[in-house]
């Protein structure tokens, strides 16, 4: 793969700890939007494709929530790509994007001494040919902390701006950062010249722990000797508030690309391919422009209607006005105040070996379809309250059952009673479909008693 860069110490840094709440309902805290497919890539594997322009693998590192972690490997592994286990950083709990660059600085740091990194959200559209703008702006990374400015092509309200001040050798420093503004407000700044606040940035060891230890020496001093042990203790600290909007060193690199954070059903429209009537997604239309939906397995008709995002994820629906999208976060909000799961997990849950979707549920019984990559296996576990029956759709599957084993192809079933030790692996070169029934008087995935698990987990 083609490297753009001519400095050996480029390293890339990958945040991909955020939760998306206004693309619920397709982004869950469980599978957020980093990981939804958009096109044939999910954002996080377009993300590490575009890394990988301008670092060779061992030169990446992914910042994540400790539960993504899985995701994370899963994910690269549909690209043919390998992480190293000491670059997964994976946060106990999120305290944004200040500790998190401040975490994979300190790890770069303890590794290679005074090194440039850029930093990508995992979360975001670019086009490809930015990454020879970042990779011109190294040498301002010398006494700088660059950040990446994208000249607007509208006067958009759901961005920060910049505003660029005196001309340097690329670029210009900083002259202040705005908030996102109203659309008066975001028309003038367009006018005079601002640049939408991209989130990237460009930043180099010793100049990014020179201005913590000035401006935030308390997460200066807990970095010091690498992870502290109470991460989360740390102050929950954008970059933007903790260091650059007081620093002085701070540098502004314009991008003239496409952008887009994908922050809500507006951008996925704006991103996606539009019918004659500018309606974009798989659906009939009669009457109706200016559409967006997104549903699977279903047919979805729209008779009469303009500028709406319809979402279908089989267990919620979403309808809004499409210039209202940013309010689905409030939305999301008034869900978790319920104490509603429905913002926390997909029907199709994503596990280290594979993943299941929950097909049907009803009293004392649910039935799951459960996915087993090759060479992968589920723990050795019982379950206290349920028994269950598989049934193999495709594949072989090697089952382990109180101290015996069997081999199951396709038709073939097996039945694990209540309290049995029991395992299930996937021996084969072709992922196993199984069809699991669970009959008991509790169901939930709290009911599990593991004796071993390849994968680390408790």
């Amino acid at each position: 793969m083609p490297v753009y860069h001519q400095y050996s110490l480029m390293k890339c840094i990958i945040l991909a700890g955020g939760s998306g709440t206004r693309l619920w309902p397709l982004s869950r805290v469980q599978f957020p939007k980093q990981f939804l497919k958009i096109g044939d890539h999910s954002l996080f594997q377009a993300t590490w494709l575009r890394a990988r322009k301008l670092a060779s693998a061992d030169e990446i590192y992914v910042v994540t929530n400790e539960a993504h972690q899985y995701l994370v490997n899963n994910q690269l592994e549909e690209v043919g790509a390998t992480l190293d286990p000491a670059h997964l950083l994976r946060e106990p709990c999120g305290r944004n994007t200040l500790p998190a660059i401040a975490w994979a600085m300190a790890t770069i740091r303890a590794e290679c001494g005074d090194a440039i990194a850029v930093v990508f959200p995992s979360d975001h559209h670019l086009d490809e040919a930015a990454l020879q703008e970042i990779e011109a702006a190294v040498p301002l990374a010398e006494d700088h902390l660059v950040t990446f400015g994208v000249k607007p092509d509208c006067p958009h309200t759901g961005y920060g701006y910049i505003r660029p001040g005196a001309p340097l050798v690329c670029g210009s420093a900083v002259d202040s950062f705005k908030e996102k503004p109203d659309k008066e407000t975001a028309e003038g700044y367009c006018q005079a010249g601002y640049l939408w606040n991209s989130g990237m940035f460009l930043l180099r060891t010793t100049i990014f722990f020179e201005e913590l230890e000035r401006y935030q020496p308390a997460m200066a001093a807990a970095f010091a000797a690498g992870v502290p042990e109470e991460y989360a203790a740390l102050q929950n600290l954008s970059i933007d508030y903790g260091l650059l909007e007081v620093s002085e060193r701070v540098a502004v690199v314009p991008l003239d690309c496409a952008w887009s954070d994908m922050g809500d059903f507006k951008a996925l429209y704006d991103h996606a391919a539009h019918d004659p009537k500018g309606n974009a997604g798989k659906a009939e239309y009669i009457d109706a422009t200016g559409n967006y939906v997104h549903a699977k397995g279903k047919a979805i008709g729209l008779i009469g209607v303009n500028n709406l995002a319809v979402v279908d994820t089989g267990d919620a629906l979403l309808v809004c006005a499409k210039d209202q999208t940013d309010k689905v976060r409030d939305l999301v909000a008034r869900f978790k105040g319920q104490q509603n799961a429905i913002t926390e997990h997909h029907l199709e849950e994503h596990r280290p070996w594979g993943s299941y979707k929950v097909l049907e549920t009803g009293p004392f019984y649910k039935i799951k379809r459960v996915t087993v990559s090759p060479g992968k296996w589920l723990s050795l576990q019982l379950h206290c309250h349920r028994s269950e029956h598989w049934i193999v759709v495709s594949g072989m599957a090697e089952v382990h059952l109180n101290g015996d084993t069997q081999f199951l192809c396709q038709g073939q079933s097996t039945f694990v009673t209540t309290g049995s030790r029991h395992r299930l692996g996937n021996p084969g070169r072709i992922p196993l479909e199984v069809i699991e029934v669970q009959i008991g008087e509790y169901l939930e995935e709290d009911d599990i008693v593991r004796f071993e698990d390849k994968y680390g987990r408790a």
